[in-house]
Parts: structure tokens; C-alpha cells; sequence
């Protein structure tokens, strides 16, 4: 039976009890700092006053505490020795900096600098950047190994908007989540308000996570009815003190579901006039609302399409009805019909012919690969085709093809590698995260979502290190510079251990964890391979009846006597041609075109030679052996780790790395026999051999009914 608990979480800093269950997140793991380098501050001086600075000084005050073992005192000036946060509106404060490095802050940086005084200051334009600024401060003094006397920290965020999108729906289930039930307790709002918002809202400030997308893409238009609207409004004045802002998906047949039209027609007058009224209701109640995403004519949603119109009419009719109040539209990219060619090439084909044609307000949300989400997959070549319309990349944060919240799965490391992906779209040094910064295009407005995994498990994601995950999204949300060890190493020591055998070999797992997994699911660029529905498991052989052929894995490996793979290249679909040169070339050549992508672009002959010399089938089952075996490995580094762990999360994680394992195996002697019924080849000898035969694992069924 399972059981869903009404959630409450700790506050570690402030209260001093430590679960040890998960609750608290990277708060968990405050250690005693025994550097003299980072001497306690003496005083704190906060001048300023409001419902941010409150927390501030509730942070501060706790933090500190529980890092030196010591109360630190609050005072009324300013003194040597001692801790001041504040804005540049204070002069006592701004008076030790330059107006020009106060003015590239913006809205959320913040300087964080030691004085000849010895007085730390902490310093913005806003509430909201001081409060960045103090998180910063706590981490620095929990995580730096530097040990440096002085600060001079000076941090300007990479993306103005940084975004969850909770796939959660107004029923409590979680389309994708894998923690729970939502934490959104609809039925109770606005009478009853669960502590876990205030967590909520304090764990996301402190990776500089300003936004939260309340409800799923697959939009129930009730969202926008008086009653959740008044819901909505709970959760938005709880969050706005962390600098967080509610957002809404909406379903655009919105007016005539709620407002009895006859019509969505976005060129209808009536239906402007609806919208118009709904945001101004909207604003009356949340005046600093963000705005609406919009899932539009995908897969089976209502759309402008729907009446004859295009995405950019149907964009631009929303934007302009925000754009006095300061929101936003973010309009997903992610479209495809069963009746292409290639589904991996139709959102380039439907939106590139628009570039240019939608509002300043407007945002496409493109997904950070053309397909789904997948393992490995290249960066959408929309990011770059698109120079006069503004795009975010949409991260996927739970892991819908990654083994849900059963497997160990850092997803820094693949964060990174889309974003300082190069388009060449610009010239050289035209990556997706500077495309998308406004570094290359100058946008107005810049913004990054991250698909939540946030539930109502003790443990927030299911998985006790799926929690680096939501915590490396922000952080890169933040500074897409910082490295994906560096995140690991952060998230680590916040949450686990300081010990430095730990962080050295738990990191190591991490940073190798999403490569083990794409090996031993979908290696050398194989993709959509997972089972019917669910996407969980391996289920390479799925046919169903009636159903559309680019939801089934052999639209996606074509699979053959003569070899295996998707031929993306001129000789193929020419999906190749919606990349800028030299990708083009690099991508269309077998010879070329990196090995980690190589079945993505290419039907290749199972006989065909790669560059360690070795032929394609046996390099397959050499990766997906591997796979498991890099789990193996993972298993035994925590196993011997158990010491420096405590007792209820090693057991856990030991449970989860358990189930990994088996699944890994799972997935390997799946995908290795059933490729097998067309290589006609052996697996090599020196490799472990399936021990199930695949009829018998065809018969294996999808059980996992704690997943929602």
C-alpha cells in the first residue's frame, strides 16, 4: 500500500534538528567551519527593512550560528568585524563602490566584498539581489576550499528568468513525476497552506530560481477559473518575498471551455476581449504574475492552427494582451504530427519560417534536443536558425527516459553539454547558452525551464541524489559557466559529507553516471527505445495496433538484416541541412560525425568499422556491457563509503543502486538479443551473456505503481 504524506520538510538552519531523510536538501549538511581564514563575522547590520530583508536576517542568523557555533549579534551601524547586507539605496554601504560596478548588478547581482575595515558587505540594487547575495555568502562559507581572508565576489545571473515548470495537474497527480504525488495542495488553498511552500520557495532562492510554472503543459483550463485563480494567489504572495513568481500553462481553447464562446480563434474579436478580461482578473489579484506557457497543436491540444492560423498569431494575440501588465508568453516549440517524414525535423520546419514575426514578449520554449528528452540527443537546430526571435532552452529535470526516480543519474553533465554546444550559427563561439543569453542576439528578455522533480516524497525527488539535479538546474539557471564537477562537488558537501574521500569518489560517480546510463539504454546515438506509454524499461520490439508510428521505437532504430539507426543525412531525411557548416558536413559524414551521435544521423551496416576497429554490432554490445558495468561500479564506491554516510540515506541509495543495476542488466540483454534477430551475430565471449531469452523478456511487464 502507499501511503502520501501531507508534506511537511525541516528547516535545518533554523531549527537545528537534522531528519536525515532527505527532507532538507542541500540545508542538510552544515558543518562547523574550523578555518581561521573564514572568521565569524562580529556583528550583523542589516538597515533596511521588509519581508525580504526578514529572511535575510533570519538566514544569516541561523546560518551563522550553525557554521561557527556562535550567536552573532545585531547592530545598529557600521562596524569593523562584522557582516552588512543591504542595497545601493543605502549610502553608508554604497558609498564603498563604484556607481559602475553597482550598475551592471541589475535586478538580482550582487557584490559581496571585503573592506580595509574588515567589514563584509553584501550589496545590491534589490531586496531580492541582497538575498541572492546572502545565500551565496553561506554557501561560499560551506563549500570554498580556497580559504581566502577577503571576499570580492561579484555575480550577475546568465539568464533574467529561470524557471520551473511543474508538470503537475489540478487532480494531484504529476504527469512525469516520480516523487509522489504535487505538492500543490489544491483542495486545501486558499484556506489551509502546507510549511512545504515556504521550503519550496527557500530551496529554489537559494539557487537563484525565480520562476515556477504551477500547473502541467497538458493545461486543464480550469486553472484560469476564479476559484484556482484565488489558489494561485496563496501561493504567489508566499513566494514573492524569495524573489519567486507564479506562472500558469493555459489550454487556448481557454474561452469557449470557461467563457462559453463559440470559438478560440485568436483573430476573433471576442475571443481578445475575453483574454483581455482574464488578465486583467489575473492582475488584480497577482500584480507581478509572470505570464502563460502555451502548448499549442501538439499532440492532440487545441491551437491557432485549429483555425487556420499560426503559431505566431496565436502567440501575439497573448502578448499583446500581458504586455502592459510585464508578462510574458513562452510558447513551446515542441510540435510534431504523425504524418512527417522525420519528427526530429518538424519543429524547425513549422517555426523557422516565423523567425521574426512574433512580439518582443513572446518566448519560444524549445526542448534541448529535436526529439523528446532522450539520453543523448543533439541540441534542436532551432537554437541558432532563429536570429530575430528569442528562445529558452526547456530542461528536463526528472529523468521521463532516464530510468524515473529509481536510477542514480546526474544530469549536470548533460546540462553542460547542450549548453556549450556550438551552432555556428553566428560564427564560431555561437553556443546554446550564449545564443540563448542574449550574448550573441542582444534579447530583451532571457530565460531558461527546467521540467521539475518535485513531489511529495519525504525526500522532495524520490531519489536522494535525483536532488542534485533540480539543484545543478539552478545553479547553471544562475552561471552557465560553472562545471558540472564544481556543481557535484557543491551539492555534495552541502548535502552528504565534507570528507574529502567521499567528494572525491562520490563526484566521480556522479560525473560518470549519465554516460553509464546512456550506454547501457541507447549508446552510440540509438534513441526512443524505452517501453510503451510509460517510457520505462526497454522495448525496442514494441509494435501496438492503430498506433502512431513516431511514438513507437522502431520508427527510431529501423532496425534491418543490413544494419541499424535513423539516416538523418542527405541521403536520408536531410535533417543534417537544418544545421549551420561545418555541423553539416560533420554530421552528414559517418566518417565524421562523433560516435555518441552516430546512429542518430546514420543507417549503418552492422558490419560497419568504427575507429577503435571494431565493427558496429560488437562496439554496441562492448557499450551496453559497459553500462552495466560502470553501475557495478557505482555500487561498490557507495558500498564503501558506508561510514561517511548516514545510516537511513545509505540505505536508500543502496536499495536504488540495487534496482539500477538489475535494470541496467535489464536493459542491456533486452536491446543486445532483440538487435541480434537482425545482426545474426554473437555477443563477444569474453562478455557476460544474457542469462533471460527474449521471449521471456517481452513478457516482463511494467509494475512500478508508486510512479505516477
Amino acid at each position: 500500500m502507499i501511503i502520501f504524506l501531507y508534506f511537511i520538510t525541516g528547516t535545518q538552519w533554523a531549527s537545528g534538528q537534522n531528519k536525515l531523510d532527505g527532507s532538507e536538501l542541500w540545508f542538510t549538511h552544515m558543518e562547523t567551519i574550523e578555518s581561521a581564514s573564514f572568521a565569524c563575522p562580529s556583528f550583523i547590520w542589516i538597515p533596511q527593512s521588509s519581508p525580504t530583508f526578514t529572511i535575510i536576517h533570519k538566514e544569516l542568523k541561523s546560518g551563522l550560528n550553525k557554521l561557527y557555533n556562535r550567536e552573532v549579534k545585531d547592530v545598529s551601524r557600521l562596524n569593523s568585524n562584522g557582516l552588512c547586507v543591504g542595497t545601493s539605496s543605502q549610502k553608508d554601504l554604497s558609498s564603498y563602490f563604484k556607481k559602475e560596478e553597482l550598475s551592471v548588478l541589475g535586478n538580482d547581482g550582487y557584490i559581496i566584498r571585503t573592506t580595509g575595515n574588515n567589514v563584509t558587505i553584501i550589496i545590491a540594487n534589490t531586496d531580492l539581489g541582497a538575498l541572492y547575495g546572502t545565500y551565496h555568502y553561506l554557501r561560499y562559507l560551506q563549500t570554498d576550499n580556497t580559504h581566502k581572508a577577503n571576499f570580492d565576489i561579484v555575480e550577475v545571473p546568465s539568464y533574467q528568468r529561470r524557471i520551473l515548470n511543474h508538470w503537475d495537474n489540478l487532480d494531484g497527480t504529476v504527469e512525469r513525476g516520480y516523487a509522489g504525488h504535487s505538492i500543490w495542495q489544491w483542495k486545501d488553498l486558499p484556506q489551509k497552506i502546507s510549511p512545504g511552500y515556504i521550503e519550496y520557495a527557500r530551496a529554489n532562492a537559494s539557487i537563484g530560481i525565480n520562476g515556477t510554472v504551477l500547473n502541467n503543459v497538458n493545461a486543464n483550463p480550469a486553472v484560469l477559473s476564479i476559484e484556482y485563480l484565488k489558489k494561485v494567489k496563496t501561493l504567489a504572495d508566499i513566494f514573492r518575498p524569495y524573489g519567486i513568481k507564479v506562472y500558469l500553462s493555459i489550454n487556448f481553447s481557454s474561452p469557449s471551455v470557461l467563457g462559453g464562446l463559440t470559438t478560440a480563434d485568436p483573430l476573433n474579436k471576442d475571443v481578445r476581449i475575453w483574454w483581455q478580461d482574464k488578465a486583467k482578473q489575473i492582475y488584480s489579484l497577482i500584480p507581478d504574475f509572470g505570464g502563460f506557457v502555451v502548448k499549442a497543436n501538439s499532440e492532440g491540444l487545441p491551437g491557432p492552427q485549429d483555425f487556420g492560423r499560426t503559431h505566431a498569431d496565436g502567440a501575439n494575440m497573448l502578448a499583446d494582451v500581458l504586455e502592459s501588465y510585464g508578462g510574458i508568453i513562452m510558447w513551446r516549440a515542441f510540435v510534431y504530427n504523425p504524418n512527417g517524414n522525420d519528427r526530429a525535423k518538424q519543429a524547425y520546419n513549422e517555426f523557422k519560417p516565423l523567425d521574426g514575426k512574433f512580439r518582443k514578449n513572446v518566448i519560444l520554449q524549445v526542448k534541448n534536443g529535436p526529439v523528446d528528452f532522450q539520453p543523448r540527443e543533439p541540441f534542436s537546430p532551432l537554437f541558432g536558425a532563429m536570429q530575430h526571435t528569442t528562445l529558452m532552452p526547456e530542461l528536463q529535470i526528472t529523468q521521463e527516459y532516464l530510468g524515473f526516480s529509481d536510477h542514480l543519474v546526474y544530469l549536470g553533465t548533460l546540462f553542460k553539454e547542450f549548453l556549450n554546444s556550438d551552432t555556428y550559427t553566428n560564427g564560431r563561439n555561437s553556443t546554446v547558452s550564449r545564443i540563448t543569453d542574449g550574448s550573441v542576439y542582444d534579447d530583451s528578455i532571457t530565460a531558461v525551464a527546467g521540467v521539475a522533480n518535485i513531489g511529495l516524497d519525504s525526500n522532495w525527488c524520490g531519489h536522494h541524489f535525483a536532488q542534485a539535479n533540480w539543484y545543478a538546474f539552478g545553479r547553471l539557471a544562475w552561471n552557465h559557466q560553472l562545471s558540472a564537477r564544481k556543481i557535484a562537488k557543491e551539492w555534495l558537501m552541502q548535502t552528504f559529507s565534507h570528507d574529502q574521500d567521499f567528494l572525491n569518489q562520490m563526484s566521480g560517480v556522479m560525473m560518470e553516471s549519465r554516460e553509464a546510463t546512456v550506454n547501457y539504454m541507447t549508446p552510440l546515438g540509438l534513441h526512443h527505445l524505452m517501453g510503451w506509454g510509460h517510457h520505462y524499461g526497454p522495448e525496442p520490439w514494441c509494435e501496438i495496433s492503430g498506433a502512431r508510428p513516431d511514438w513507437l521505437p522502431t520508427y527510431y532504430h529501423k532496425a534491418d538484416s543490413i544494419g541499424v539507426g535513423f539516416n538523418r543525412s542527405s541521403s536520408g531525411s536531410n535533417a543534417v541541412s537544418q544545421y549551420a557548416e561545418p555541423l553539416l558536413s560533420v554530421y552528414n559524414d559517418p566518417a565524421l560525425c562523433p560516435e555518441e551521435l552516430l546512429l542518430w544521423f546514420h543507417h549503418l551496416p552492422w558490419n560497419y568499422e568504427l575507429i577503435n576497429g571494431r565493427d558496429l554490432w560488437s562496439e554496441l554490445c562492448y557499450r551496453y556491457s559497459m553500462g552495466v558495468e560502470q553501475v557495478k561500479y557505482f555500487q561498490c564506491t557507495w558500498n564503501s563509503l558506508q561510514s561517511k554516510v548516514d545510516k537511513n540515506r545509505f540505505n536508500d541509495v543502496q536499495n536504488k543502486l540495487a534496482i539500477q543495476l538489475k535494470e541496467a542488466i535489464w536493459w542491456r540483454d533486452a536491446c543486445l538479443l532483440y538487435f541480434q534477430t537482425f545482426s545474426h551475430r554473437p555477443i563477444p565471449s569474453q562478455l557476460d551473456q544474457p542469462k533471460s531469452k527474449l521471449e521471456d523478456l517481452k513478457e516482463l511487464k511494467f509494475l512500478k505503481t508508486h510512479h505516477n
